[in-house]
């Protein structure tokens, strides 16, 4: 039912969900791009030579990790190894938010063992895709991929011990009720580890009004303050910074999705100053309370 206001609260509402939508359309075509490609979603040559492999060494895999997937699922697009800070145990269940290829599923996988379960979700069906064919082929009959959306999860209440996620909440519109989401749908207990990008101070315009950039993980990132009051807010205790470092432009040189973005801004070489040290990686962990 839509409901007009005097005062113009409707047109407003409207269109912020006018936006969330352009977003995430936005968000899809460009991921499904990055699926078909089996890369990023870097297609010219402004990420230069630059590998997943590469990529996730630099933002803490180890060669042993990368080894142990399969071929195509590690597409280069974290900022962080959520895995090696969750202390995943033998029999967990595990969420993976934004699941993409399966990587840090399949790495999850190996963590839980036969006794444990990894489940994935993503909204992009081209992903959704690759990850179950990577699971088919790498025989990880302990991981399931679903399709839809973080802030709407696929899973039922208090049924996963752990949730991990890498550079993808930052992405999503709103961030309070993605927090909400997987608090509800760890047991009590259960532990959250991030990793993801956030601002250090406010973007350019030229940055936060293109659409593109938010496939990217630029527009859509919030301040360090109001990610961690996100994650508080929806319940969880003992957060905590387990780690923050920069993430700078030379850096991004080596990220497809954002160098492939930075490439395509318009702004003069002052705004594009003004991104450099504005962007940084923070790995974070909450529990929710309780015990089981």
């Amino acid at each position: 039912m839509v409901i007009r206001s005097r005062n113009g609260n409707f047109c407003i509402r409207r269109k912020i969900i006018v936006k969330d939508q352009e977003l995430k359309m936005a968000l899809k075509k460009g991921y499904s791009r990055v699926a078909r490609s089996g890369s990023s979603c870097c297609q010219s040559d402004c990420c230069g030579s630059a590998k997943p492999q590469q990529i996730s060494r630099k933002i803490g895999y180890t060669d042993e990790q990368m080894e142990a997937v399969p071929e195509g699922s590690n597409l280069g697009l974290g900022c962080g190894n959520p895995v090696a800070m969750a202390g995943l145990k033998e029999g967990e269940t595990v969420l993976d938010l934004g699941s993409g290829a399966g990587f840090d599923c399949f790495l999850a996988s190996l963590a839980v063992g036969e006794k444990g379960k990894v489940i994935g979700v993503d909204m992009t069906g081209e992903m959704l895709e690759r990850a179950a064919a990577n699971a088919r082929k790498g025989g990880y009959s302990n991981v399931e991929f679903r399709r839809g959306e973080i802030e709407v999860l696929p899973v039922e209440d208090g049924s996963v011990d752990a949730v991990i996620s890498n550079c993808v909440i930052n992405l999503v519109p709103d961030k309070d009720k993605a927090f909400r989401e997987a608090f509800r749908a760890l047991k009590p207990g259960g532990r959250l580890t991030v990793s993801d990008i956030v601002l250090r101070r406010s973007l350019p315009d030229f940055v936060k009004q293109s659409i593109q950039a938010h496939v990217g993980c630029l527009a859509g990132a919030v301040s360090k303050e109001r990610y961690l009051q996100a994650i508080k807010s929806a319940g969880f205790e003992d957060v905590s910074v387990i780690e923050e470092s920069d993430f700078p432009l030379d850096c991004m040189a080596n990220d497809p999705s954002g160098q492939a973005i930075l490439g395509s801004l318009k702004g003069s070489p002052a705004e594009m100053e003004k991104v450099q040290g504005s962007i940084s990686s923070l790995k974070v962990r909450g529990r929710k309370p309780g015990s089981h």
